[in-house]
């Protein structure tokens, strides 16, 4: 890089990354950290817990993204630009139903004045023009506030941002009383290591959390 000569040969070993243990709630902490939280936090945790997204997928869900006559939620572009399915509670169809009717009345305000656009991955604003304007490439869980789109030059909605989900489930793990450490990505870990205590079978549990190979799947089953 700096096109220096070495008057002998490095002899370098790369750092190993070190591997820490999940952590993982039980049923009972995961039923009082939930009933510590409302609103759209809420709903946005219960996908975590019940559907196995990480932070970035869920705050990335598009409105076509959700299926719910086949109670399956498309995950596009996740860790390693794959796409996946992964399973939709039935008890997460009826509030994500009333969430969506509310955004949709916030989508037709904007619509209405001239802006609800989005941005769009890739070049789909040139291979599908008008797109952008689409229900159903609509945000569900959008930001409060509009920013600059750098690539339109326009503002625009994004999706919520991940600090705002982050301070909630803080918040709601201390209010309950729950002695560790609690981040969004720990409801991702309590979802794999559930199912497999219900009887799923590993390689199940690593298609729906999108794991390439099942060596990267560590749950600590001795958790109850």
């Amino acid at each position: 890089m700096l096109g220096v000569e070495l008057d002998s040969p490095l002899i370098t070993v790369r750092a190993r990354k070190p591997r820490r243990l999940p952590t993982v709630l039980s049923r009972a902490e995961v039923e009082g950290l939930l009933a510590c939280m409302h609103g759209t936090p809420l709903l946005m945790a219960q996908l975590l817990y019940g559907s196995g997204l990480r932070l970035l997928e869920c705050l990335r869900l598009r409105v076509k993204d959700i299926d719910f006559d086949q109670c399956q939620i498309a995950v596009r572009d996740t860790k390693g630009l794959r796409d996946r399915l992964t399973m939709l509670p039935q008890s997460l169809i009826a509030p994500l139903q009333a969430h969506l009717l509310r955004r949709r009345k916030l989508y037709e305000q904007e619509l209405k004045g001239g802006e609800g656009t989005v941005s769009l991955p890739y070049a789909l604003h040139r291979k599908y023009p008008g797109a952008e304007r689409e229900w159903g490439y609509q945000y569900i869980f959008p930001a409060r506030q509009k920013s600059l789109d750098p690539r339109a030059g326009v503002y625009r909605r994004h999706h919520a941002d991940p600090s705002s989900l982050q301070r909630a489930v803080c918040r709601a793990a201390q209010t309950a009383g729950i002695a560790k450490s609690v981040t969004p990505h720990t409801l991702r870990h309590c979802f794999a290591t559930h199912l497999l205590k219900n009887g799923y079978d590993i390689r199940t549990v690593q298609e729906l959390l999108g794991h390439k190979d099942v060596k990267t799947c560590r749950f600590p089953l001795q958790s109850p």
